[in-house]
């Protein structure tokens, strides 16, 4: 009994570690049963949909398979050749046996370097464009979205889905997968190995194993958790930055520096709990490993110390002191590669999570799609048809009420209303850019969902009141399609919204840089570039929604002179709370809480002195107050 203290006290230290974390991990099971019940994506399903990416390049991954076999050769093989020069210097010495073993050691190590060498070569161009598809994929997806559903989700989380999510995925396939399979192959070649050259020895080793299984299977359920809260914390913080760097300038108008400061630390600070909690579960699996190894170690050179010191067996085998070396490197060879799974498991656990976050946004349907008998649509008269239509944003929240209207190709429709009446809601719709729940749209006589989306808007050209520019130039910002246009021809739309007055004026003229969101610009010039884009795209429905709501006077007029110009363009559809703006409209619609109340053009809706010239008349008085006021 007293022969077999030692290993008691081993087996002991690691049963009790083995308890422990069994109690801990049905502890955290069951207060993590919510966590679980929120994953949308199993294990399995991530892995089918990452080897999709994968599918194409199957031929590099099988090259580097078998390149891998033969690096794995020097794993197994460098054991047995010390063990044998071990016993040649102990032996018999022989100086030409001794540089035959060297040499064949050199050449297998040779040949091992040059292989690793190549297969990362292999897998980081494999990885690189994995990475680009996977990276395009997501982009794509996010565009096909409605607009409904991309207000619905942070500009943070998108840009981290886009750009720091497939990086951990890219590892997975230049490094995870293949180092993985290796370590797995070179951990049951060197079982293999140790079983021919002594199988009682094997099996003193194998009775760590399920130790090492148990504590695995451990890890991966605390890692894919920390995993998760750290991205989910990165996440947070990706948004916070997108939204309140985008609006600093209120946060400086307001003096909220401090406020602002206060809630970015705390975010940070759950990030950083969340990544010590990743580094405490790495932390512990590594060293528990280790342990395993070193017990393994101290086992192999108890009883076989014993039986080599005094000539004994173990279960019946002798044992030689060049099996020791031997066995001594194998194990180092088997737990090395456990080691390392550790680290790759780390790092596996680290892409499933971001895996599970990207395949979550790539799993969600756009709610509108072309329906599968869409039609391409190379004209577009301008007739426009709301026949009883109904919308609602929320559920029986109703925006518009049984609104119908026509619109003649070529008229120019106006519509009037208070906030929250439906006016942009109209406009958005006729782009399709949401679904209505009843009624029916129409477009030169067809319902608008029998055009392809991308078709249909191909024909509209729209000025918002926001006008969003892109960093580039002035030039690639009027041209935003594919159609390649000529300086000449781009200057004749910017004279024809009369824009050249001020890009002539600009240093670089076309060329001239425009900063994000075109902040070098003032709001008035951005609106002219934005109906410089618009109308060299010769579009069949002009829509503009509060084009002149943020602008100066004397840019307005030079809008109000454009206005006129692109009226005989095509179908034009303005939104308008300056009704001097739309006093020449063909039809104006006055709209009130989603319901259509009168229209009519300018001068019959003021006879009838309902609504519409109530709110002529509360703007001419209000007009009139500031004129007299400004001459006195």
């Amino acid at each position: 009994m007293r022969d077999y203290l030692p290993i008691l006290i081993v087996g002991g230290v690691i049963g009790t570690f083995a308890i422990l974390f069994i109690l801990a991990f049905l502890i955290d099971k069951r207060r993590g049963e919510k966590d679980e019940r929120e994953r949308k994506i199993s294990d399995k399903e991530l892995i089918r949909d990452l080897l999709a990416y994968a599918k194409p390049y199957k031929k590099n991954f099988i090259l580097v398979f078998f390149i891998m076999l033969l690096s794995i050769g020097y794993e197994i093989a460098s054991p047995l050749l010390i063990g044998s020069i071990e016993e040649t210097v102990k032996g018999e010495f022989s100086l030409t046996k001794l540089w035959i073993y060297v040499a064949i050691y050199a050449s297998i190590l040779v040949v091992s370097l040059v292989c690793t060498y190549l297969q990362a070569m292999i897998l980081q161009k494999t990885g690189q464009k994995i990475l680009s598809k996977l990276r395009e994929d997501v982009f794509t997806h996010i565009e096909s979205l409605s607009q409904e559903q991309l207000n619905g989700m942070p500009v943070g989380k998108l840009v981290t889905r886009v750009s720091n999510d497939p990086n951990s995925i890219s590892y997975m396939f230049t490094n995870i997968l293949v180092t993985l399979a290796k370590n797995v192959m070179v951990i049951f070649g060197v079982l293999g190995a140790m079983l021919l050259l002594n199988y009682a020895l094997t099996l003193m080793v194998l009775c760590f194993v399920p130790f090492v299984v148990l504590f695995t299977v451990i890890f991966r359920h605390f890692s894919r958790k920390s995993y998760r809260e750290v991205n989910d914390a990165t996440t947070d913080i990706n948004t916070f930055l997108s939204e309140n760097l985008s609006g600093i300038k209120i946060t400086q108008i307001f003096n909220r520096e401090d406020k602002k400061l206060k809630d970015f630390l705390v975010k940070s600070r759950t990030l950083r709990r969340a990544r010590r909690r990743e580094l405490l579960v790495f932390g512990i699996f590594r060293p528990l490993v280790y342990m395993l190894y070193v017990s393994t170690t101290l086992c192999l050179f108890y009883f076989g110390g014993r039986a080599v010191i005094s000539g004994g067996t173990v279960l019946g085998q002798v044992i030689a002191s060049g099996t020791i070396v031997s066995f001594y490197l194998f194990i180092s060879r088997f737990f090395n590669p456990i080691q390392s799974l550790a680290e790759q498991f780390d790092a596996l656990q680290k892409s499933f999570a971001a895996a599970e976050k990207i395949f979550t946004v790539m799993g969600i349907e756009p709610k509108i799609t072309d329906s599968p008998d869409a039609i391409e649509v190379d004209e577009i008269k301008g007739e426009i048809e709301f026949r009883d239509v109904w919308f609602a944003y929320k559920e029986d929240e109703w925006v518009l009420k049984g609104v119908s209207f026509h619109v003649d190709p070529g008229q120019t429709v106006a519509f009037v209303g208070a906030t929250g009446s439906g006016k942009t809601t109209i406009l958005s719709l006729i782009c399709r850019n949401y679904e209505i729940q009843k009624g029916q749209i129409l477009i030169d006589g067809r319902d608008i969902r029998s055009y392809k989306i991308a078709s249909l808007r191909s024909h509209f050209g729209q000025m918002l009141q926001d006008v969003f520019l892109f960093s580039g130039d002035i030039r690639s910002n009027i041209v935003l399609r594919e159609e390649s246009f000529t300086d000449e021809e781009i200057m004749e739309a910017c004279r024809y919204v009369n824009a050249d007055r001020f890009i002539g004026k600009l240093e670089h003229g076309l060329d001239e840089k425009v900063l994000e969101r075109g902040n070098n610009f003032s709001a008035g010039q951005r609106q002219l570039i934005s109906f410089a884009r618009t109308i060299i795209h010769k579009p069949s429905v002009i829509i503009l929604d509060e084009a002149t709501a943020n602008i100066d006077t004397e840019t307005e007029t030079l809008i109000q002179d454009s206005l006129e110009r692109i009226k005989n363009i095509g179908t034009m559809l303005i939104v308008a709370h300056r009704l001097s703006t739309i006093q020449h409209s063909d039809n104006i619609i006055v709209l009130d809480h989603g319901k259509i109340l009168e229209q009519g053009d300018h001068h019959a809706l003021l006879a009838k002195h309902g609504h519409y010239h109530k709110l002529y008349m509360l703007q001419f008085t209000k007009q009139e107050l500031i004129s007299q006021t400004e001459n006195s």
